[in-house]
């Protein structure tokens, strides 16, 4: 699958196996352990259906990407709870790290992840499918955009100068965050691990702010929604990244996971509005949420791509 980007692409991707070495360093997760822990879910029965919690609730996950995070997905929580008749109970990680061992552990029923935390995830043994993206803008395809920032009166035009720069990423695990940036930057000659100083800063919204200060961070990059809320940093290039998948887990009931697929994977806020969710009548929610639209697994197949292109590590199974 071919990879869609306005970032330079003059270089050879001689500085992988670094990037891989750095990664695996960064990347603390204790995967073949939580493998282990999967038979362990609350609610497991003896026909392999089980519940993150247990048959009346459903565990909704999602990433840190922004101290917004909750209020941003709550009128879909309450969509789901309505739908279902299931309480929808708010699970957010620590970090992307700790997303994926839940799902692996089956400690999430309903998720919301990046594309590179799925890849992750069900690589190292997460069984979850990916049913719907989130679309902000009417006709618009499932995706939003990885932007390289500076601070708004920075002199800096081009990935190349981000050499022996403090660079803010978001997560080791971040789709738009990390894994983009990271090849982007090989694309120009900079080594992401050993041509510049990582800064982890943990949310898109910190990525922000830090590189805005230009102190701890001189540069760096987040996803495009939470740059547009700055005025203190500018967009230097782009990347389109395939739209964060929204899953279900598979020992689900079938017809529970039937039901979930058919409530999330193609519904307007129109439609959560007229069904009764007062919630999702706001500015606030119409500003992250104007429908799911439904995806696939191979629809991610582009981020295995950049994973081979890069080494990678937290791609590996």
């Amino acid at each position: 699958m071919a990879i869609h980007s306005a970032f330079s692409r003059t270089t050879s991707l001689g500085a992988k196996t670094a990037l891989a070495a750095g990664a695996a360093v960064l990347l603390t997760l204790s995967l073949a352990s939580c493998s282990a822990d999967t038979a362990d879910a609350a609610g497991t029965g003896t026909d392999g259906v089980s519940y993150a919690a247990d048959e009346n609730t459903l565990v909704f996950g999602v990433v840190p990407d922004s101290v917004d995070t909750q209020t941003n997905y709550q009128p879909l929580m309450d969509y789901i709870e309505q739908e279902t008749g299931k309480t929808v109970e708010y699970h957010e990680s620590t970090d992307y790290a700790a997303l994926i061992e839940a799902a692996i552990a089956g400690k999430i029923d309903v998720a919301s992840f990046s594309g590179f935390t799925y890849i992750t995830a069900t690589n190292n043994g997460a069984a979850i499918t990916p049913i719907s993206s989130i679309v902000t803008t009417e006709g618009e395809v499932p995706g939003y955009y990885s932007q390289a920032i500076v601070p708004a009166d920075s002199a800096i035009t081009s990935l190349a100068e981000f050499a022996g720069k403090k660079v803010c990423f978001v997560d080791p695990s971040s789709t738009s965050g990390y894994l983009f940036p990271s090849y982007n930057l090989l694309e120009a000659g900079v080594d992401p691990v050993s041509d510049v100083t990582p800064v982890f800063a943990g949310k898109h919204d910190v990525s922000v702010q830090k590189v805005g200060e230009g102190k701890e961070c001189e540069v760096g990059f987040a996803e495009d929604s939470e740059v547009a809320k700055s005025d203190k940093v500018k967009v230097i290039a782009e990347t389109m990244v395939p739209g964060a998948p929204i899953v279900v887990s598979d020992t689900l009931p079938a017809e529970l996971k039937t039901q979930l697929t058919e409530v999330l994977g193609q519904v307007t806020i129109d439609d959560i509005i007229a069904s009764g969710v007062t919630s999702a009548d706001t500015q606030a929610f119409r500003d992250t949420f104007y429908a799911t639209e439904p995806v696939d697994d191979k629809y991610y197949d582009t981020i295995r791509d950049i994973c081979v292109k890069t080494s990678a590590s937290q791609c590996q199974g």
